[in-house]
């Protein structure tokens, strides 16, 4: 289709229409101009976000990282206090919990950077 044929369809010049296209090509289109494009030609536009992982390896590698480091701020606070934990099943355990509560809420997990 030639941008003066695009142009007729969607209501606009060919110079209109042409802008449009680089307008696309370069990614500085408007979602409001995709979706008039999108009515002229008969087609309606889907914006979509796609996760990289399942919602679920998200939700998990996220608690991770936040029992992680609330774990590691207890720990830093009782190494001041000279009443260290050396025991890993112990960490472990104590881990465990603080995954399970956060997944618990999972809103709670977008609380920090």
């Amino acid at each position: 289709m030639t941008t003066a044929q695009l142009g007729k369809r969607l209501g606009v010049s060919q110079q209109r229409a042409s802008l449009l296209e680089k307008a696309e090509a370069d990614g500085s289109i408007t979602l409001k101009s995709l979706e008039h494009a999108a009515q002229g030609l008969g087609c309606r536009v889907i914006y979509v976000f796609f996760p990289e992982q399942p919602l679920s390896q998200t939700l998990q590698s996220r608690a991770e990282k936040i029992a992680d480091q609330q774990l590691r701020a207890v720990e830093q606070t009782m190494r001041l206090e000279d009443q260290a934990v050396t025991d890993k099943a112990l960490r472990q355990e104590t881990r465990a919990r603080l995954l399970d509560q956060l997944l618990k809420r999972p809103a709670r997990l977008w609380d920090h950077p």
